[in-house]
């Protein structure tokens, strides 16, 4: 089996959805969550902190620098991840269908390298 990372992509200043939307959604995303550890895909995964709760921790030189917030400007942020494991992309990419529906967001997949 191969792991993938499995990243859920929001536009950069992305608001919430009002509290009777968001609640669906997680219903729907407990279940197909739910649905992954059932069936042996799920490995871990969690929601993130706003990209501004984010540091950024660089090593040079025998030096250490610690900044506030995220490393690049983007048009998309990552709101939150998923290791998952599947027997090929295809597999992990039905996966990544199935939230990419619940959430509304894209959901971008990407093979682990093997350990």
């Amino acid at each position: 089996m191969n792991h993938y990372l499995l990243s859920v992509c929001y536009p950069a200043g992305t608001v919430p959805p009002p509290p009777d939307q968001l609640a669906v959604i997680s219903k729907e995303l407990a279940a197909v969550n739910n649905e992954m550890k059932a069936n042996g895909t799920w490995v871990f995964g969690g929601a993130l902190q706003a990209p501004g709760a984010a540091t950024v921790v660089r090593a040079s030189g025998g030096e250490t620098l610690v900044t506030d917030g995220p490393f690049v400007e983007t048009k998309e942020q990552i709101g939150g991840i998923a290791v998952i494991r599947a027997a090929d992309d295809d597999t992990a990419r039905s996966w990544a269908a199935k939230l990419a529906r619940v959430i509304g967001v894209p959901i971008e997949v990407r093979p682990l390298q093997p350990h």
